[in-house]
């Protein structure tokens, strides 16, 4: 809740509404202070990713604007002092404002307009005005959504992405130590036919690849900021040009790619790219969490399951069953997912709420796509370093179990026809015999070519 302060901590700030006491050491003033105290419903804040994503729209505002003649260059230069400075992370605390706020997010664009107006003033000993100089050729309509998909691209590149590619280089690497390690496939939780645990492991690579695909592709079309349409999309207050030349110091700041939206009336009325963007996020949590399920349940054991793998043990898995070791770590991812799929159902309601030319939910947006995105990059961090890198693989109970396994009978159908090679299998299942045993018996084909047809390293295909 919102600290009070004694009347000796306090100062005097105004704005068009009137006079606002604010704490006497806050970088706030008037209307982040009017915002602190109206806006009470939670602890969630704005990341700092998206915090810095608004310095740097603000330094490349500036930029643009001294090179327009809307602000002077001490002005720009005061500016873009205050965007580096807020970007050292050093004054983190002066954006206290709740995502439960006005649906624009005008009050954390005038948190940072007015925090960075004081900066200018201490730090480069320059008056800029929070609306006028700050905020000039601006919008929060226009600056919100930028700053959505500005910090979202940001940090998918910086964090996300990196992540991804370590952890299918491991995917590799592991499966390449494993390649010649054969086992039984499951279809419906039941036995199938065989596969090596390297091809296991690099269908688990392609599935990844295919969801950082999807996300690629998106990140192109979140590059088209609408930032230079203002209040509504038509510009209004902005000199020629703005959009453009905005983008240029942008990218110079970021190293970057982005690019002016095409129609920033649309970039502005609708949220359908981070929602795109945010489904994206959700089908590599789709395949995050099978994967994370497909070690828990080659883990499981160690006597009455699977036991085809060793996860690392981490921490004690009970406290009434002494010596009870759990799968922690592919449990917690399976939960980041989980959080990722409810992300990703917020987005898609709050991208609905384009009423006419404003979407009216973009800090609810901002905040769970951005936590999206570090929950993914984190969880795949401690998949690759906490479950892939270290599993030991059980080979002796592997190898009993893949030849019990009824299903290499399969092999055989072209020979002996599908009702006979059922049979065979019934059989061997019923007696827990091994398959070429029982086939030896009930068929006239010669053990030996039986064993080289039923030979499990020989079903796998290439």
């Amino acid at each position: 809740m919102t600290q009070e302060y004694s009347s000796a901590d306090v100062r005097i700030e105004h704005d068009s509404m009137g006079t606002v006491e604010v704490p006497q050491q806050a970088l706030w003033r008037a209307q982040t202070e009017r915002a602190r105290h109206n806006f009470q419903f939670s602890s969630l804040r704005f990341p700092r990713v998206f915090i810095q994503a608004l310095a740097h729209i603000k330094a490349a505002a500036a930029a643009t604007n001294a090179a327009a003649g809307v602000l002077t260059t001490q002005q720009a230069d005061a500016i873009i002092v205050a965007a580096d400075h807020i970007l050292t992370g050093a004054v983190d605390d002066a954006f206290p404002l709740d995502i439960f706020q006005t649906g624009s997010g005008t009050s954390t664009n005038m948190n940072m307009n007015e925090v960075m107006a004081t900066l200018a003033e201490q730090l480069a000993h320059t008056q800029v005005h929070p609306n006028d100089h700050v905020n000039a050729s601006q919008s929060s309509n226009d600056v919100i959504p930028t700053a959505i998909l500005v910090s979202s691209v940001l940090a998918i590149r910086a964090q996300l992405l990196p992540a991804l590619t370590q952890l299918k280089q491991a995917l590799r690497e592991k499966g390449k130590q494993l390649s010649t390690v054969i086992k039984t496939g499951r279809t419906h939780l039941m036995d199938a036919m065989p596969l090596s645990m390297e091809q296991e492991l690099l269908a688990w690579v392609t599935q990844l690849e295919h969801a950082e695909q999807g996300i690629e592709q998106t990140l192109n079309i979140a590059r088209q900021l609408p930032q230079g349409g203002t209040a509504i999309g038509s510009g209004i207050n902005t000199p020629e040009g703005f959009a453009s030349e905005f983008c240029h110091y942008l990218n110079q700041r970021t190293n970057e790619q982005f690019v002016p939206s095409t129609n920033p009336f649309a970039g502005i009325a609708g949220q359908e790219v981070s929602q795109m963007l945010s489904g994206q996020l959700n089908a590599l949590g789709t395949v995050l969490f099978k994967i994370s399920n497909d070690l828990r349940w080659m883990n499981s054991g160690p006597l009455a399951g699977l036991a085809e793998i060793s996860l690392p043990a981490l921490q004690p898995g009970s406290s009434i069953m002494p010596g009870k070791v759990n799968p922690v770590i592919a449990e917690a991812v399976m939960m980041i997912c989980a959080q990722v799929a409810g992300n990703h159902h917020t987005i898609s309601m709050s991208a609905q709420q384009g009423n006419f030319q404003l979407n009216v939910m973009l800090p609810v947006i901002a905040y769970n796509q951005l936590q999206s995105i570090e929950l993914l990059s984190t969880a795949i961090a401690h998949m690759r370093t906490k479950m892939i890198a270290n599993f030991t693989v059980n080979q002796a109970h592997i190898e009993a179990a893949v030849s019990r396994n009824p299903i290499l009978v399969t092999a055989l159908n072209r020979r002996i026809g599908y009702n006979q090679a059922a049979a065979i299998a019934k059989q061997a299942y019923q007696q827990q015999r091994p398959i070429v045993d029982v086939a030896a018996e009930m068929t006239d084909i010669p053990r030996a070519e039986l064993e080289q047809l039923l030979d499990p390293k020989n079903l796998i295909g290439r």
